[in-house]
């Protein structure tokens, strides 16, 4: 069902602020599917929980990547449905298992889609897309690159059902409040999983004309189309699926976790020579940076094409329920005043928590995150400033101090990271005043922001405003002055390099660089075969 079929549509009706979601409509005929599990390895059974209001259905799994290969398909499925509670996005659907699969012991680590395909009763074709991870079944046997990914943070976007950490259908008068608590046994929204070619990303194109008011076509063409609204903000079609195509294509074999295997499988990081983050990875818990600094911290090199390093979460109930209170936490989580408040569900630098993001990644999303997009500099290059030429990510990029690349593919946005900075003698320096690593070298930048203009042009609706502005204001400062707002409302996303104890992290500190790869924008591509081949390459 889409919910926005019973919102009114009156003068005031903008699809920015409205909270439209899939949930079973028993007059439909529809097919959804989730498994039990985000990741297995060869020999585990994977368990299938479709919902079914068609008479048959098929249920195909396909590894994903280059040249996608179908490895199991099962047809003529007895189509059953189930009764799916209101706040089935909190405490899951309870579903029972329908279908079930082995995995071959010879079948390789990857991605896998898992297609739940049905005709209904008017004639028409459904689909609907999931997704599970396959682990090596012998860690670093075949790959020196394990490729985490983001599943906390595609948790957090997942509104299946009507309920993410933004909106929801199980809290509060209005019936729109997000809910700190999901649970992962729900499918995936639409778009998460897959998207048709040509289905816009986050980041202005084009440069809007003086006076235009802040566009938003993502969140336009899934009203349009019938997707999520948050298929672009997370999950494996808009960001993890183009590094995996590229690296493929580019001769680098990868092997898959999770960042729910970081959290209960931490031991796995320890046969990788690199550990590579992509994409929108916004949402961690203690026990996955344990695992990364625990990493580095013996040696291993982190790769990160990605940003936005905001929230601490918790995993709770083995990994099927996600906690994060994000902005109301010091109010309503309940480990708040506890011996567990180093768990509390907010932004890593509040002084509750005092863990600043940039001391495992060099950098942070609270220091000014929002770039290209609405009204947070859409005239913006949209690629990065190189400043430090001369370091070896550079590496036969023939890019002089100054220079700017990426702009064609828009790789800098549509939230980035960075840190507090200075310039000496025309080069930006660390602060070292929210948490920077010692010897944090920034080697490219861009201009970013926390605060969404208003211009004050007619017509224009903003997505976020000064939320974030007025939240960092006062949780790091306890007070919101023109002060403080002066102090915070701008910054600059970068690209960073950092190391420790013999291991490196190199911070790309952009959601976008994958667009690069999408593109094959040729210094975004070198740059990122620089870093792989020196964080993989057999040093003495």
């Amino acid at each position: 069902m889409n919910n926005l079929q019973n919102q009114a549509r009156g003068q005031n009706f903008n699809a920015l602020h409205q909270n439209w979601y899939e949930f079973p409509d028993a007059s439909a005929g529809e097919a959804w599917t989730y498994t039990t599990e985000f990741t297995y390895a060869p020999g585990e059974r994977v368990e299938f929980h479709t919902n079914a209001s068609v008479e048959e259905y098929t249920l195909e799994i396909v590894r994903d990547g280059v040249n996608p290969e179908s490895v199991y398909c099962a047809e003529g499925l007895a189509g059953e449905r189930f009764v799916t509670p209101r706040d089935a996005s909190v405490k899951g659907c309870g579903w029972p298992v329908t279908h079930s699969w082995e995995i071959p012991a010879d079948h390789k680590s990857g991605p896998y889609l898992v297609f739940t395909r049905a005709i209904n009763s008017e004639g028409e074709s459904i689909e609907h897309q999931h997704f599970f991870v396959v682990r090596a079944a012998d860690p670093g046997a075949s790959a020196d690159i394990l490729f985490v990914l983001c599943t906390t943070t595609w948790m957090a976007y997942n509104n299946w059902g009507g309920s993410n950490h933004y909106e929801g259908n199980a809290n509060g008068e209005n019936d729109n409040v997000m809910s700190p608590v999901l649970s992962s046994q729900r499918p995936w929204s639409k778009g998460q999983v897959w998207l048709p070619v040509g289905a816009p990303r986050v980041p202005i194109e084009q440069s809007p004309e003086m006076g235009a008011i802040p566009r938003y076509a993502a969140v336009e063409w899934a009203y349009l189309h019938g997707y999520s609204k948050y298929y672009c903000a997370a999950g494996w079609a808009s960001f993890e699926r183009h590094f995996a195509v590229w690296a493929e294509s580019n001769g680098y074999s990868l092997e898959y976790a999770t960042q729910h295997d970081l959290h209960y499988r931490p031991e796995l990081l320890q046969h990788y020579r690199c550990v590579v983050i992509v994409g929108h990875d916004e949402y961690w818990t203690a026990e996955m940076r344990d695992a990364v600094d625990t990493y580095t911290g013996h040696g291993g090199n982190v790769a990160r094409f990605g940003a936005n390093f905001i929230w601490q979460a918790r995993l709770e109930n083995d990994g099927q329920t996600q906690v994060c209170y994000k902005y109301s936490a010091r109010e309503s989580d309940p480990v708040m005043g506890t011996s567990r408040q180093d768990r509390l569900t907010t932004a890593w630098e509040s002084p509750l928590v005092n863990r600043p993001g940039a001391s495992t990644f060099g950098l942070n999303g609270l220091h000014c995150v929002y770039a290209g997009f609405g009204g947070w500099n859409p005239r913006s290059s949209g690629g990065y400033t190189v400043y430090r030429n001369d370091h070896w990510v550079f590496e036969d990029c023939d890019l002089y101090f100054g220079d700017c690349f990426g702009m064609s593919a828009r790789v800098f946005g549509y939230e980035v990271d960075g840190v507090d900075f200075c310039f000496r003698n025309g080069l930006p320096y660390p602060t070292y005043t929210d948490g920077a690593p010692d010897g944090l070298q920034i080697l490219a930048m861009n201009a970013s922001g926390l605060e969404e203009e208003d211009h004050g042009n007619k017509g224009a609706v903003l997505y976020a405003g000064d939320g974030d502005l007025s939240f960092k204001v006062n949780e790091l400062h306890g007070a919101d002055t023109p002060e403080l707002r002066a102090g915070s409302r701008y910054g600059a996303g970068q690209m960073a390099v950092f190391s420790r104890d013999g291991g490196t992290v190199f911070n790309a500190g952009s959601c976008e660089w994958v667009n690069g790869l999408r593109l094959r924008e040729p210094f975004t591509e070198k740059i990122t075969r620089n870093v792989l081949n020196r964080f993989t390459a057999i040093r003495d």
